[in-house]
């Protein structure tokens, strides 16, 4: 797989979210409405435009039961008598869904493409969530505690073990997030913290504690999508230089296969690998100048700085100290306040992470604008650690 020629691009034209939170005050219909129309807004517009839609949503029965089909995108936005097809894969849904809509773009299916991703996870109890609807029906490893917090747990137990990770390095991950976010007027968690508050927290799953790890929300984001050579028709296009996916385990296997050294996520590295041949990285340090990664929990940000190649295997720690990831520094990393901060809306987040990256390389990402930004990146990871999607996004083509 080589590097993406120009006239195999496509580009980003629209883009928007709703706010995240406990949004009570809002239904499912009205958080999608708010995103899609947005989008198409931002795009100059209108859906009777729209040739094929994309839906993410991950735990539709863990939220209001909606989200199951592209019937659930058509009604709300009024879009019939088009191709709508709901996608689902995890944390990496969003991005997922992007991928979809890339492939029938080159293919000539459609001209215009529509990607929304939502979730509404905040109007059912905690023992009716994600976590409670997964332990009772999924694989029994579950009832004995293999969460989502307790299997990355046991990946921060290691690298505490083998490289030296410690508590206070975890809780510096969710300090600089939370000051991202207190900038973030869409963030679900707008406040500053501190390590002896994060430390404080109550413990999930040890070494995580409550503020190591994020808050599932309600919220919703949309991207139009269009091929690379009709993008100038639009304002302020960003193009998809590179993405990868990759699924690279089932869910258990990376727990209990003596082969995994429980220190890496493999999806990640080969997901990256495949984005960076298309985009022309070697150095992503150097050319990358924002980053949105997965941090549903602490650990798994520094992990991902390792597998993407930001810093070697054991350095992430070290990375994140020197501040070269925080606002201001070498490549920030979750301006937006991350997940963490912005909560994860699981079907939503991916889409939003371009919509961030989208707002910097325009140049109108406000107060927490990184100046000059040209390339940037986006990487979930789901399963946990089975599935994940890395785009790289280019204020210009490549």
């Amino acid at each position: 797989m080589g590097r993406r020629a120009p006239d195999r691009q496509v580009a980003i034209v629209g883009a928007a979210t709703s706010r995240f939170g406990e949004l009570f005050d809002q239904s499912y219909d009205d958080l999608v409405a708010t995103a899609a129309r947005g989008a198409l807004a931002d795009a100059g517009i209108g859906a009777r435009d729209v040739g094929a839609a994309w839906l993410g949503t991950a735990f539709p029965d863990a939220g209001v039961y909606r989200g199951r089909s592209g019937m659930d995108l058509a009604a709300p936005l009024g879009l019939f008598d088009v191709p709508i097809t709901r996608v689902s894969n995890y944390c990496a849904t969003g991005g997922d869904a992007a991928r979809a809509a890339q492939a029938s773009l080159l293919s000539g299916e459609c001209d215009v493409a529509l990607v929304v991703g939502v979730e509404k996870l905040r109007d059912r109890p905690p023992r009716e969530s994600i976590v409670g609807m997964m332990v009772e029906t999924g694989d029994p490893l579950l009832q004995k505690g293999f969460t989502a917090a307790g299997t990355f747990a046991v990946t921060a137990s290691r690298h505490m073990a083998v490289h030296g990770l410690t508590r206070e390095d975890l809780a510096r991950v969710s300090v600089k997030n939370h000051a991202h976010g207190a900038k973030n007027p869409m963030a679900h968690h707008r406040k500053p913290v501190t390590i002896e508050q994060v430390l404080a927290s109550p413990m999930v799953a040890d070494p995580l504690t409550v503020m190591d790890s994020c808050p599932t929300t309600d919220g919703a984001a949309a991207v139009v999508m269009v091929r690379a050579e009709d993008a100038r028709r639009f304002e302020a296009p960003v193009f998809v230089r590179g993405l990868g996916l990759s699924v690279s385990t089932g869910w258990d296997l990376p727990f209990f296969d003596g082969s995994h050294d429980l220190l890496s996520f493999r999806a990640t590295r080969v997901a990256a690998e495949r984005a960076y041949a298309e985009a022309g990285i070697d150095s992503p340090l150097e050319q990358i100048d924002l980053a949105e990664v997965h941090d549903c929990f602490s650990i798994v940000e520094l992990v991902t700085y390792e597998d993407l190649g930001l810093c070697p295997a054991g350095g992430s720690a070290a990375l994140l100290r020197s501040g070269a990831t925080a606002h201001g520094g070498k490549l920030p990393v979750n301006v937006s306040g991350g997940l963490l901060s912005c909560g994860h809306p699981v079907g939503a987040t991916g889409v939003r992470m371009v919509c961030e990256v989208t707002l910097h390389l325009r140049g109108r990402a406000g107060d927490r604008q990184v100046p000059g930004a040209r390339l940037g990146l986006t990487h979930n990871i789901g399963g946990p650690g089975a599935v994940a999607v890395v785009i790289v996004l280019g204020k210009d083509a490549a």
